[in-house]
């Protein structure tokens, strides 16, 4: 694991508040990710339509930190003009940010499925409990991704953002399985189809969080190592990190 100490000295103590202050915010903003995706996932789950509702409605609080934070990265930008770590730290912030706000997204849509649920729950070709319980098992999984991507770059922790960027591909797997059970479950019978869909389309959203909480750890391991590490094989990111550990 790095030493955070690498990026908080500096002559000017204005600098490191204002550099801690928006690394803070990042945090700050990714427990809101957190508890969006949760609430949304419940609200598919349990057919809350007034929970789908309030994660729609919280989805306006996730883009004001993305363009606050935007906003405070590019200022200090402009004001420090910061090199080596220090602007590798912003960039990584700037992108962590982006990817989280697609997070939010995706939770919202995750909302509006379970919103359209809410409204079919009398429905007698509503996905069954097997359907469902699949999704909230992928729904753990990509959350407990996007939870250990934070930790690592609350801590910027190399190793914890390799286990993340393994965790990707299990996540990939089950929304294959869910895709073709839904698939199977649409075709049998043609009354499913809007309901089958819906669960199917909270599945990708799933799928697509997982994409975005690997590229979270990839930006800790670009912070750290200092190595653009998108794009390459996972043995390939096995030694980059081993390169730091050492």
């Amino acid at each position: 694991m790095a030493d955070n100490s690498q990026f908080s000295q500096h002559i000017s103590r204005q600098f490191n508040e204002e550099l801690e202050d928006v690394r803070q915010q990042v945090l700050a903003m990714g427990g809101l990710v957190e508890e969006q995706l949760n609430d949304a996932l419940n609200a598919l789950i349990e057919h809350d339509g007034k929970q789908a509702q309030k994660v729609i409605e919280g989805d306006v609080k996730v883009n004001g930190f993305e363009v606050s934070i935007d906003e405070e990265c590019a200022r200090i930008l402009a004001k420090r003009q910061p090199a080596a770590g220090d602007l590798r730290l912003l960039v990584a912030i700037i992108k962590t940010i982006t990817d989280l706000e697609r997070v939010g997204d995706e939770a919202e849509k995750i909302a509006k499925m379970a919103s359209h649920l809410s409204f079919e729950v009398n429905n007698d070709a509503q996905p069954t409990k097997k359907h469902f319980g699949a999704v909230m098992h992928m729904g753990q999984h990509v959350m407990i991704m996007l939870r250990h991507a934070l930790d690592a770059f609350a801590r910027l922790d190399v190793q914890e953002a390799l286990k993340v960027a393994k965790q990707e591909v299990i996540a990939d797997r089950e929304y294959d399985a869910i895709s073709r059970q839904l698939i199977t479950y649409i075709m049998e019978d043609p009354r499913a189809i809007s309901g089958g869909l819906d669960v199917l389309w909270a599945a990708r959203s799933l799928e697509r969080i997982g994409d975005h909480a690997k590229n979270i750890s990839e930006y800790v391991i670009y912070l750290v190592c200092g190595k653009d590490v998108r794009h390459i094989s996972i043995n390939e990111l096995e030694q980059v990190t081993k390169a730091d550990k050492s």
